[in-house]
C-alpha cells in the first residue's frame, strides 16, 4: 500500500480579501496568490490554500500553537467570533473560532 500523508488542507472564503487578512493578523501567515481566486500559505509541513466561493463546506483545520493565549488575544483583535473559549483535552488545550467566511478553526498547544 502507498504511503500517505496529508499536506495541504483547503478551505472555501466567500470574500477571499477578508480571510487572507484574518489568517495574516491572527496567525501570520502569508499568502502566494494563484489568480484572484486562490491564495495558499506554503511556509509549512501543512499547505492551506483557500479558495474564492462558499462551499462545499471544509473540515475544521487545527493549528498548533506555542503560546495559547497569545493566539486568542491575536484571533480577538481580528474581531472574530470565538466559538468554544480555551478549555482542555487530554494532552493539551484549545479554542475554536470562525474566520470571516464562516470557517471553524482551532487553535491548539500541547502541555
Amino acid at each position: 500500500m502507498a504511503k500517505i500523508t496529508p499536506n495541504y488542507i483547503e478551505m472555501k472564503a466567500a470574500d477571499l480579501s477578508a480571510s487572507k487578512t484574518f489568517y495574516n493578523e491572527a496567525l501570520g501567515f502569508t499568502f502566494t496568490d494563484y489568480g484572484p481566486d486562490y491564495a495558499c500559505v506554503e511556509t509549512g509541513p501543512t499547505y492551506i490554500g483557500i479558495a474564492a466561493g462558499d462551499s462545499p463546506t471544509a473540515p475544521m483545520p487545527t493549528f498548533e500553537s506555542d503560546d495559547l493565549e497569545a493566539s486568542l488575544n491575536a484571533v480577538q483583535k481580528t474581531g472574530a467570533t470565538i466559538v468554544q473559549d480555551i478549555f482542555a483535552f487530554p494532552g493539551g488545550k484549545r479554542f475554536e473560532c470562525l474566520d470571516p467566511s464562516g470557517n471553524r478553526i482551532a487553535i491548539y498547544q500541547n502541555d
